[in-house]
């Protein structure tokens, strides 16, 4: 089909010979879009009903105008810049979201199609445009963009809520203890930004008598937020009634269940007494790694026994450990974030753990701060999980 054929017909001649005319006319004027076709240079020759609805115009109007005229001003530029460079090297240009200006002025988003036609020589001898009104999926996509930018907006608001509601749970650093060198850190996985569900707290019970936790609430964000708030608070008042951690470590487990909570935590407790400047501690794990002790002349060993998950059953096992502490002796608490640090294949594990904690022996920050950063360039400087240290010493007296 030429375009010295479809000049000058309102409507063009059939594709296929066994159509009559008249029939190819109607096809292509009630085409379910606007189609044109141009010299070489631009200037329309021909254009069908749809195109003439979609414009504004008559066709007397419409004929010998350039194709780039009917767009608006941004849409000159790209016609320019990006339309005819890749329809002259591709020979075809699909799908270009462009502005068309009516004939009243009013903008018309449209999608536009074109190929380039050639004769036998390989000359270009015009181009055929197929435009497609896109006014409904302009507004569906702006709708989209628009919900897409609530939800980014939402859950901005949501983090941010769950960091304020973690830094409220958090101490910025553990109460000074007479007679003990005490030092907490904690990091966040990933770049730093998400809320986690690791936690410490230490508190006073009575005088010369500390709770030291440091727990592992399963998941991430604004729900394991308030997991933690919720273990964290049930603890401290448990502990001020039951002088076992085991007990109120049950408590904690009975209060998930009782509530609902769908997810699971990890926690130990240790019970800090002194008695005659002598310091023991009690611990229980409920399903926690168990705490790393380091004496002077002897082997870092792990003490206390494995318990069972909080919030999972109704009757966990949480038996409580005694130890008394020497001089000098460190008690390390930590999450799995730690020991299970990666890198590739290999896991920063309880011999990463040992061997940083006698590399960093001195105070209790050498220790808490220096597992922090080997563990942290264990991993390449960003962690796969949260980290949560406490570090206690026994000063020399």
């Amino acid at each position: 089909m030429s375009d010295e054929t479809l000049a000058g017909t309102s409507a063009g001649t059939s594709v296929d010979p066994s159509v009559p005319v008249g029939e190819a006319e109607t096809l292509f004027d009630r085409a379910p879009c606007g189609y044109l076709a141009t010299t070489p240079e631009g200037v329309i020759v021909t254009a069908n009903e749809a195109l003439l609805a979609l414009t504004g115009y008559d066709r007397t109007a419409l004929l010998g105008r350039r194709f780039v005229d009917l767009l608006s001003g941004g849409g000159r530029i790209y016609h320019e810049t990006h339309y005819a460079p890749l329809l002259r090297m591709h020979g075809t240009a699909r799908g270009i979201a462009l502005d068309l200006v009516r004939a009243n002025g009013e903008h018309v988003p449209v999608l536009v199609n074109s190929v380039l036609e050639t004769d036998a020589t390989g000359a270009v001898i015009g181009t055929r445009t197929a435009i497609f009104d896109a006014t409904e999926r302009r507004a569906y996509e702006r709708e989209l963009l628009a919900a897409k930018r609530r939800a980014e907006e939402s859950e901005r608001r949501a983090r941010s809520l769950a960091r304020t509601l973690q830094q409220t749970l958090i101490p910025p650093a553990p109460p000074a203890i007479p007679g003990l060198d005490i030092a907490a850190v904690y990091r966040p996985a990933g770049n730093g930004e998400e809320v986690g569900g690791d936690f410490y707290d230490v508190f006073e019970i009575a005088e010369d008598e500390w709770a030291v936790v440091v727990g592992d609430v399963r998941g991430k964000g604004a729900e394991a937020a308030v997991v933690t708030a919720l273990i964290r608070h049930t603890l401290r008042a448990a502990a001020v009634r039951d002088p076992r951690p085991s007990a109120a470590l049950r408590h904690v487990n009975d209060v998930m269940l009782r509530d609902g909570v769908d997810r699971f935590a990890t926690v130990v407790l240790a019970r800090l007494r002194r008695r005659g400047g002598r310091w023991t501690a009690t611990m229980s794990c409920g399903g926690h790694p168990l705490p790393l002790l380091a004496r002077e002349g002897t082997r870092r060993s792990f003490v206390g026994q494995p318990g069972t998950l909080l919030g999972v059953l109704e009757e966990p096992r949480l038996p409580d450990v005694s130890i008394d502490l020497d001089p000098t002796d460190v008690i390390v608490l930590y999450t799995d974030g730690v020991t299970e640090g990666r890198r590739t294949n290999v896991f920063f594990d309880d011999d990463g753990l040992s061997r940083s904690v006698a590399r960093h022996a001195g105070s209790a920050s050498s220790v808490a701060e220096g597992l922090l950063a080997d563990v942290m360039e264990f991993q390449g400087g960003v962690p796969r999980d949260d980290i949560a240290i406490v570090v206690f010493r026994v000063p020399l007296s």
